[in-house]
């Protein structure tokens, strides 16, 4: 039988889908360089962890436990909470669409900070539903006065990135308070803490301090950053078992693999954790002298929370990219707003500062040739 010849159509699709661009990792460093844009832990997995993982291997013919129960239990006796109220998925991004799938739909509106995480968008779009935009305050943290403003009847979602990605600014306690006294309490409220554990300000909203307070509250985690999981993919939710049960009824089935969830439970071992603290701690250390070092070389850096520095570089932002590229580090670039870099290797500071000593907006003018 011979095969039709091609018409030429294209397949029907979606038209915001096809339109829509797919998300896309930041280039590979080159081989003596550093890879500094995708805020990843830089330390290698501990070896327990890896012990963990590699014992998961002999059945790897076999389907993982669809609930991770094992996982959730113990997250559960963690937050005081019911394995019910907690859903692991395949990283914080996997819930984050699995909660906007399950509230919100053609005709219906998702609110978000902006600039935030740049999956946001996408995930909006793919539920079918519209994004509202709010812009970020000049210091580049959320406006939670005017994200409350934006909420109508439309609306089905608001998400708070605390800290928040790129921009690495945080919410206080007191402002979510304020916001969420603001919000109707059938409208969920996805807290997304991906970087929470990197946080040394007091002051700084907690999910774990509001668990059960509120009925349309739904705190994100993940074991990506602090835990150095990133190539697993696992992540969890906190909230109400309703909401969660929407949530999973969105799920692709079998997301959360055994390697993942032994890796998890692994690294919730008290020495393992202990350790995996420590180096957070560092991070977190390594962070306030970049952001100090930065501050007096005259870069305007907002606040930093997470494990990166946001560099607002504005319309030199490709420029500036390509110069730290050529030095051996890849960055985040969003043009025309600014640059991401995550705090990596020791080794990788003293050439960013080095390069970016030369960068400094108007250093020109106080260094002329």
């Amino acid at each position: 039988m011979t095969a039709p010849e091609p018409t030429g159509a294209s397949v029907r699709l979606r038209p915001e889908i096809a339109a829509l661009p797919p998300y896309r990792q930041g280039r590979p460093a080159p081989d003596d360089g550093y890879k500094l844009s995708s805020n990843e832990n830089p330390h290698e997995p501990l070896p327990g962890v890896a012990e963990a993982v590699a014992a998961t291997l002999p059945e790897i013919n076999r389907y993982p436990d669809a609930t991770a129960l094992v996982l959730r239990e113990r997250l559960a006796e963690r937050f005081g909470v019911t394995p019910d109220e907690v859903l692991v998925g395949a990283g914080s991004v996997s819930l984050l669409a699995q909660f906007i799938a399950a509230a919100a739909g053609p005709g219906d509106e998702v609110i978000y900070s902006w600039r935030s995480f740049e999956a946001y968008p996408g995930l909006v779009t793919v539920a079918g539903a519209t994004s509202v935009r709010v812009p970020n305050r000049p210091d580049h943290g959320h406006d939670l006065d005017a994200m409350a403003a934006a909420i109508t009847d439309r609306t089905r979602v608001v998400i708070v990135c605390s800290p928040n990605n790129p921009t690495g600014m945080l919410v206080t306690a007191g402002e979510f308070e304020a916001f969420m006294a603001r919000v109707p309490s059938d409208l969920l409220v996805l807290l997304d803490e991906a970087y929470i554990e990197f946080v040394r300000h007091e002051d700084s909203v907690d999910g774990r301090t509001l668990i059960g307070r509120y009925p349309n509250l739904v705190i994100l985690r993940t074991f990506s950053k602090a835990y150095g999981l990133a190539g697993l993919r696992v992540g969890y939710a906190i909230g109400p078992e309703p909401i969660l049960d929407a949530a999973r009824a969105t799920a692709i089935p079998l997301g959360v693999t055994a390697a993942s969830t032994a890796a998890a439970l692994a690294s919730l071992e008290p020495a393992a954790e202990a350790e995996l603290l420590d180096r957070v701690e560092v991070i977190a250390r390594r962070r306030e002298a970049v952001h100090t070092a930065l501050l007096a070389q005259g870069w305007p850096v907002p606040g930093a929370h997470g494990n990166f520095i946001w560099l607002p570089t504005g319309e030199a932002t490709t420029t500036v990219a390509e110069r730290l590229f050529d030095a051996g580090l890849v960055t985040r670039a969003f043009p025309p707003e600014g640059i991401r870099i995550s705090i990596g290797e020791p080794e990788s500071v003293d050439t960013l500062l080095r390069i970016l000593e030369e960068l400094v907006p108007g250093s020109q003018e106080r260094h002329p040739a």
